[in-house]
This record gives C-alpha cells, structure tokens and sequence, in this order.
C-alpha cells in the first residue's frame, strides 16, 4: 500500500470544483471517448442492501467505484448509499488512489448533467429560474455546479420537497422552498428555464404540461427498470439525451416505460455524446430532457481529474495497512 494515496470528502472537494469536473466529463467525449463502450455496472445482493460494481477504463487510468445500497440506514441516521473509489494504473493495474466514493458521486453527478445540457443552457440569456425536486446532496451540488457553468447568471432556485420545515442548512442557503403536492410547485414550474429531478420517487412528480415548451429537465434519481420520475407526455414532446442508448434501454425507467407506452422510439434517444461533440444539434424551440442513471466511466473520468490536480490537498494521507 506505500504510495498509494487516501483522499477523503474534504480533499475530493478542495482538488475540483465542480467547474473542472464538467470540462473533465466534456474533454473525455471529446478526446474521444465512446459511453456505449463502458463496462455495465453490476449488483450483487447482501441481507441488507446490495453492492454496486462499477469498473472502467478510460485513457491511462482503470478504476472500480464500489457503492453499499442499504434502504434500512436512512432510518438509523445513515446514509443509504455509500461508497469508496479505487483507482488504479491502467498499464499496470497498479493501485495508485482511494477517494471517497460519495464525494465523487456527488461531483461527478451534476457534472454530467451540465456537460450534457450545456448548449441548450448556452441558449438562454436572461437569469435563470431553476426548480429542484428533491433536498439531498445531488439536490444542493446540481444548483452549485449550475450556477458554476452556466452563461446567464441563477436568478432563482426553488427547492420542491416532501418536509419544507426539516430542509438541510445548504438547502436554505441555496434557495427558496415549496411543499411537494401544494398548489405553489405548478406555479413555480410554469417560469422555470431549469427542472432537476433528484429523488427517490417512483412515479412522476409533475404532468408534461406543467412545465413550459423550452424547459430543460434532468432527472437522476432512478437508474431502475420501473421507476420514473418524469412522465411519457414529457418525453414524447422533447428532446431526449441520455448517457448511453443501451444503458437507457436496460436502466432508465423514464426512458424504459416511454418507450413501452408508445410515447418514445429507440430512434428518438439522442446520445450525449452526440451533444457535447456537436454531432447532433438539438432543436430550438422544443423542451429538451437529460435523463442519467449514472455510468462507470464518469466516476473514472473525475478521479483521474481529481488525482491529478497539483494542489497539496490532492496529496492525501496513506491508508492503514
């Protein structure tokens, strides 16, 4: 283990800003990179929980993210997902780095996202209205990283959540807060430039006319075959990007029950990819809709960022042997 560098939350945060990881998902796609040629994830089932596997190799580092899903811990005040990130030498398959694997979730997350809807976003020019479905950390660090790339300045952050009165500290700072369900959040969606979706709902929390004819939308709170946060009708009258066209197919709810409803084609599925290199322009005037289950390859793409950042902070400590 001599040389092999431990780095925990604070050091993740303090190597990239959320800036950085954008142009470091933005640069992989454009150096060439191809997400259809990523390694799926896989799950192997505990007593309580799962594990998720999450191997790839990207350039000159390989790397295996492995993430704890346990539904039980949120109840013990434990967070149900957690994780820690192995990244190794490509060449060798020597291990050079331990990062925390949920800071770089949480990096890496919104980064794709905004990588994906950047030149919709690069369209807008007044302030930004955005509207968050969800109070957690993907919550909090998609507003951040938004806010960090975006051309036009946030002008407003509204946050839509189950329990206004029990939001996080960051949640406050950040933003305004509605009650899920009250008669507010159709309101607040009729002006939004931006929807982001980050929960664990399983059905759609909004109907396709809720939200106005150019809106930008995100959704990243499923990656499983039956749950969904946005509904056909939204889909159907959008642009629609995702991460990769099989991992959609085989993951992404939203996509998944679309298609099977006849509101979406395989066809109609634009590869984000396609996007960032500009291969495919999407349509002015048409609502356009990201919707990420998360891939290997983009944990591996910001460790190699964070592992090379030349900031002492990046130097980490040796783990315990």
């Amino acid at each position: 283990m001599n040389g092999v560098r431990y780095l925990d939350t604070a050091a993740v945060t303090a190597a990239l800003t959320p800036a950085d990881a954008v142009e470091a998902i933005t640069a992989a796609l454009i150096a060439g990179f191809d997400p259809a040629s990523d390694t799926p994830r896989t799950a192997a089932h505990t007593g309580h929980g799962h594990f998720l596997l999450m191997p790839s190799e990207v350039g000159g580092h390989a790397g295996v993210k492995v993430a704890t899903v346990a539904p039980e811990n949120p109840a013990s005040g434990l967070p149900r997902i957690q994780a820690c990130y192995l990244l190794f030498d490509a060449a060798t398959l020597t291990l050079q780095a331990i990062l925390d694997g949920t800071a770089l979730t949480t990096l890496r997350t919104p980064a794709v996202s905004v990588a994906a809807v950047r030149p919709a976003l690069s369209r807008i020019r007044e302030p930004l209205r955005v509207v968050v479905f969800g109070g957690g950390p993907q919550a909090v660090a998609h507003v951040d990283t938004l806010a960090a790339v975006a051309d036009a300045p946030v002008a407003t952050v509204t946050f839509v959540v189950r329990r206004p009165e029990q939001a996080a500290a960051a949640v406050r700072e950040r933003g305004d807060m509605i009650r899920a369900g009250s008669e507010d959040v159709r309101a607040a969606l009729a002006t939004a430039h931006v929807v982001i979706c980050a929960t664990s709902a399983r059905a759609p929390l909004f109907p396709a006319d809720a939200v106005s004819p150019e809106a930008i939308v995100i959704a990243i709170g499923s990656h499983e075959p039956d749950a969904r946060e946005l509904d056909s009708a939204l889909l159907a009258t959008a642009s629609v990007i995702v991460e990769d066209i099989d991992t959609a197919l085989r993951e992404a709810g939203d996509v998944i029950l679309a298609q099977s409803e006849g509101a979406i084609e395989t066809g109609d599925l634009i590869p984000m990819k396609a996007v960032v290199t500009g291969t495919v322009s999407l349509a002015a005037g048409r609502r356009v809709v990201f919707k990420s289950v998360g891939m290997s390859w983009q944990d591996l793409t910001v460790a190699s960022a964070v592992l090379a950042q030349p900031d002492s902070t990046a130097e980490g400590r040796q783990p315990r042997t």
